[in-house]
């Protein structure tokens, strides 16, 4: 299958699967998704605020002092013409009040009263500057972050209706495996087990300490039975290794005996070809997934970005994102009739990207220094100057939940 295909696939059978919906306190709702589109629950402003400390005042001046305005009250209105309150900034403006005075363009007279010159435009902000209530400010499927929080507690949100995130579990095959310790006497180091559920964190996954397991024995029972346990608590299970059908590989027999259907299975990438999505029905007829990812560490992450972000952000009710482009600043080969996803480093003063080193499949040090993959279409090699489609890499900023 190729890439852009398998990419759609994946996506699709997340969004057919979307995330139940829940109401969470605003406070909880980072990283979700709304699930329903975010409008006002009043005007905003819902009142006349002036947007400047000064006066309030009726009519031409000068005027005479009756009060104060501040914000988070109500203040009596101007009873007639030549009245002033003084007003602070985001204070709701007094019935009959028709202009706003800056404070440093007054004066006060020796009697008291309050004189200077009113800009021809307002000092204030109106009822519906910023929306209308019920006017749609953002639609289903935006990710919440801060910047969302606010707008939601601004429109006079507490609560908002977002996916559940999606529970994630993670199973590691291989024998050859050590889990403590330098690699050494014919067993290398799981790199993998520590890694991945950090990934999976960054791509809005809930998964802890207890949703690992691994490695497992190489054999086809053992292979059944992790396999049907994590299915039984998580929305999608990532494994890595036993991707191919040499003597120790299980998952595809496993996926058999578990009823699964494939979504994609093997793609058209290098490197990473070997990996696959299958959904999996449950007792409750809701679908789980299963993503298989090579047992090589960065094909494991190719995987990764190519087929369970994409899944993802179905589950998470979210369009699949778009590739931002980058502008190659050296040659990049093609990988013959297969996409060639390239670990690359992007400048950000100039948006070019270049090849780092160390980008075996077997090989972590080059992904650690890169910020995502150029995608080299089928057939054709990367030269100095063309812009290429980037996968991105998650932010490198740690999740805390």
């Amino acid at each position: 299958m190729s890439w852009p295909e398998a990419r759609r696939r994946a996506h699709e059978a997340g969004a057919a699967a979307a995330l139940p919906v829940a109401e969470v306190p605003l406070e909880s709702a980072d990283g979700r998704t709304l699930a329903r589109p975010l409008a006002p629950l009043t005007d905003l402003p819902a009142f006349r605020t002036s947007s400047v400390d000064g006066w309030a005042v009726r009519g031409p001046g000068p005027w005479r002092i009756v009060g104060r305005a501040l914000a988070g009250a109500v203040s009596a209105p101007l009873p007639e013409a030549g009245t002033a309150v003084e007003i602070a900034t985001g204070a709701m403006l007094p019935d009959g009040a028709d202009a706003v005075l800056r404070v440093e363009e007054s004066t006060r007279s020796a009697d008291g009263l309050v004189e200077g010159r009113l800009r021809g435009t307002p000092e204030w902000r109106s009822p519906g500057e910023e929306a209308r209530a019920g006017e749609e400010l953002l639609p289903a499927g935006t990710p919440v972050d801060p910047a969302v929080i606010g707008l939601a507690a601004s429109c006079g949100h507490d609560r908002l209706a977002v996916r559940r995130a999606p529970r994630a579990a993670l199973l590691v095959f291989g024998d050859e495996l050590l889990t403590a310790g330098p690699p050494g006497d014919g067993r290398v180091r799981d790199a993998l087990g520590p890694a991945v559920p950090a990934w999976l964190r960054r791509y809005g996954c809930d998964i802890g300490p207890a949703d690992f397991t691994g490695p497992v024995a190489d054999t086809l029972p053992a292979h059944v039975d992790a396999l049907r346990a994590a299915l039984a608590g998580a929305d999608l299970v990532c494994t890595t290794g036993g991707t191919m059908h040499g003597p120790v590989d299980h998952l595809h027999p496993a996926l058999d005996a578990l009823g699964a259907e494939y979504v994609v299975n093997t793609v058209a990438v290098r490197p990473g070809f070997p990996m696959l999505v299958a959904r999996v029905s449950g007792a409750d007829g809701r679908a789980r997934f299963v993503a298989g990812l090579p047992g090589n560490p960065q094909s494991a992450i190719v995987a990764l970005v190519s087929l369970v972000a994409p899944l993802l952000a179905g589950l998470q009710g979210r369009a699949q994102p778009e590739l931002p482009a980058v502008t190659l600043a050296e040659p990049v080969p093609g990988r013959g009739e297969s996409t060639h996803l390239a670990l690359v480093r992007v400048d950000p003063r100039d948006n070019t990207a270049r090849p780092v080193r160390h980008v075996g499949s077997a090989m972590l040090r080059g992904l650690a220094l890169a910020d995502g993959f150029a995608v080299i279409a089928p057939g054709a090699e990367g030269a100095p100057g063309d812009a290429v489609p980037l996968v991105p890499l998650p932010p490198r900023q740690g999740v805390v939940r």
